[in-house]
């Protein structure tokens, strides 16, 4: 050899041998050969990554056309993505009232305790890179006497195929037609490394496991179970498994009749898949071609599934509306330029696995409103029979606006635009005070990535910055932006001392109010809302008009702060020190107190105390030194860098 040929001599080493795998693939062959029916999983990308592969390729060989089924909904959670209190928003709204089987709160439970104690899970995980959160749902998991125990067997076999122990907690639902279970797992194995489960096992070994498991305690679905079911599903107007099955049985977009005829394995639900064809060309979504033979339209399953999610929708509004009477309407960002005002009705989780909530308002227009919201949103700051007001976040917002026509050459100066607005001052507003409501807007941008920060008052904006703002709001609102009027019930604005929504009503006339439904239940709240006024001496009454004292929102307001502070005063031994219209207060941030003419925060400044109005961008600063100026019901917050230009 020579030394050329030395030169291009390359080592190239052969893929490893897989022995673990020639041994698994050896027992499949030899099960195979005994009868039982074994997948080959493994074959995506990535499937075989993991702990449980090897036990998805076993799992489901004992089941049949009679085991009893079950659903399991899996998410897998970027804890770092979802944010801190992602863990404590979910497991408090699992753990929410009215979930238990007779309508108690939820009781979690772990491997070993029937009331496990979240908090404590929730900071063991709080490093934890990913969390797993499960909706196992067996079909029959009525006939279950004891889910919880359902549940811990079905764990114990997760962990016998995982190859390690499991930290988890779950919640049972018996609010729904179907109970299930909610199970949040910790993504950490028993060594404290990040637990890593195979594609293959969640989307199929842990169904398996769980049809073995509901099979074993109840037996085997009898003919005439698996008769009604299928049966149900004839008339259903939701995608169901008899659609399904035709979907896997057309040939080149065609059924025929005739081959379900011959195949076995379909002879008790040949005349159920006749009968569905005939229900969906009755629905415009199925057409027979010639005799026997029928084409199920492209645009089928999109349609059913929407029609099943409508259908999902009214009857939860109805079930929210308690047997009133009202037209039922889906609130569609998109379509609606209007907003809608109305009453709290019933609020809830939409997707319980996403987090993605709704609420039905009891609108002033006489009708209940179906409003989805954003994912992550806290349902708790709505609560039942409180006033909010919905809008759709569809359009570019004027600050956006604003801020590119004052932008020269792609730079937005906080001075250049503070001199333009006091050579034209706002009506009502200082001219700083409004340079500060386009920061704030800046800031956010900021961390969207879509402007840039040169210096202090100094920003790089592109000129495009109203649609990308409008994307921006668009994505992260989904469209929908909820305003709390108020947390009271109308019933208890009309006698009680603050500025409430009522009062705001009576002010502009009541405009806007229906004469039916809500909307005729305030303008009765109005009439005792005057009453009340009138004995304070707030209002007169003449006839049927009610005329209202000067100042009347301002009065209410600092009587109910005024009383507020006295009781704070009481408690704490502090001084209160009430604050004057465009006046700077500074302390630390203690707490939040809500008051019918809104929320306030009350700063210590360690010999006193102010009551300011509350904004939710301080609430992360809890226990901090703040400062605000206050003007009228208005506040400017100072934090961090901008005490310039600060939160209004």
């Amino acid at each position: 050899m020579s030394r050329n040929d030395d030169d291009r001599f390359r080592l190239r080493p052969g893929a490893p041998k897989q022995r673990g795998d020639a041994f698994i693939n050896q027992v499949l062959r030899q099960t195979s050969k005994a009868g039982a029916k074994v997948a080959k999983a493994g074959n995506r990308p990535g499937a075989r990554l993991g702990r449980g592969h090897v036990a998805a390729r076993f799992t489901g060989a004992s089941l049949t056309t009679v085991s009893r089924r079950v659903t399991i909904k899996t998410r897998l959670v970027n804890l770092a993505k979802a944010g801190a209190r992602s863990t404590a928003t979910h497991l408090r709204y699992i753990e929410r009232e009215g979930v238990g089987r007779d309508g108690e709160p939820g009781k979690a439970y772990d491997p070993m305790t029937d009331d496990a104690d979240l908090s404590a899970f929730e900071e063991r995980g709080r490093e934890d890179r990913h969390q797993f959160r499960f909706i196992v749902s067996p079909e029959d998991a009525e006939q279950l006497d004891d889910l919880r125990t359902y549940t811990r067997h079905f764990m114990d076999r997760m962990e016998a195929d995982l190859g390690t122990q499991l930290e988890w907690v779950a919640v049972d639902h018996w609010n729904t037609d179907n109970p299930h279970t909610h199970i949040v797992l910790r993504g950490k194995d028993d060594t404290g490394k990040d637990l890593i489960i195979s594609r293959d096992y969640i989307s199929q070994g842990m169904r398996e496991r769980a049809s073995e498991l509901a099979t074993e305690w109840l037996g085997p679905r009898t003919e005439l179970d698996i008769q009604r079911s299928m049966a149900r599903e004839v008339d259903q107007e939701r995608w169901t498994g008899l659609d399904r099955t035709l979907q896997r049985e057309a040939v080149e977009g065609l059924v025929r009749t005739q081959r379900l005829e011959r195949e076995p394995r379909l002879q008790r639900q040949r005349l159920l898949l006749v009968g569905r064809l005939q229900r969906l060309q009755r629905m415009g979504l199925a057409s027979e071609m010639q005799t026997g033979v029928w084409t199920v339209h492209a645009d089928a399953e999109p349609t059913l599934r929407a029609m099943g999610e409508r259908g999902d929708i009214i009857r939860t509004m109805q079930r929210a509306m308690r047997g009133k009477q009202r037209d039922l309407t889906v609130f569609q960002p998109g379509e609606n330029s209007r907003s809608i005002m109305g009453r709290v009705a019933g609020k809830g989780l939409a997707d319980e696995l996403y987090d993605k909530g709704y609420l039905v308002v009891d609108g002033t227009d006489g009708k209940a409103h179906y409003v989805a919201l954003p994912p992550r949103t806290e349902l708790a700051q709505y609560p039942t029979g409180a006033v909010v007001e919905i809008k759709g976040s569809t359009a570019p917002r004027t600050a956006d606006k604003t801020i590119t026509a004052m932008a020269v050459n792609g730079i937005y100066r906080t001075d250049h635009h503070l001199a333009v607005a006091m050579a034209q001052p706002h009506p009502e507003r200082d001219p700083s005070e409004v340079v500060k409501a386009h920061v704030r807007r800046l800031e956010a941008l900021r961390r969207a990535g879509l402007v840039e920060r040169q210096a202090e008052g100094v920003w790089h904006v592109p000129q495009d910055l109203p649609e990308r703002g409008r994307q921006y709001d668009a994505q992260r609102l989904g469209g929908v932006a909820v305003e709390l009027k108020s947390h009271l019930p109308i019933e208890r604005q009309a006698r009680v001392i603050g500025a409430t929504w009522l009062d705001q009503q009576l002010i502009g006339g009541g405009k806007g109010l229906g004469d039916t439904g809500f909307g005729s239940e305030v303008k009765d709240a109005l009439q005792q809302r005057g009453d009340f006024l009138a004995e304070q001496g707030l209002a007169e009454k003449r006839g049927q008009r009610v005329i209202l004292a000067r100042n009347l929102l301002a009065t209410l307001r600092n009587r109910e702060l005024a009383r507020t502070a006295q009781d704070i005063a009481a408690e704490t031994g502090l001084e209160h020190r009430p604050v004057a219209d465009g006046q700077r207060v500074a302390g630390t941030y203690r707490r939040n107190i809500m008051l019918a003419s809104g929320r306030y925060a009350m700063l210590d400044d360690g010999m006193g105390f102010s009551l300011v109005p509350w904004k939710p961008v301080i609430e992360q600063r809890l226990g901090q030194q703040l400062a605000a100026t206050v003007r009228g019901a208005g506040v400017s917050w100072e934090i961090g860098r901008q005490r310039g230009f600060g939160i209004t």
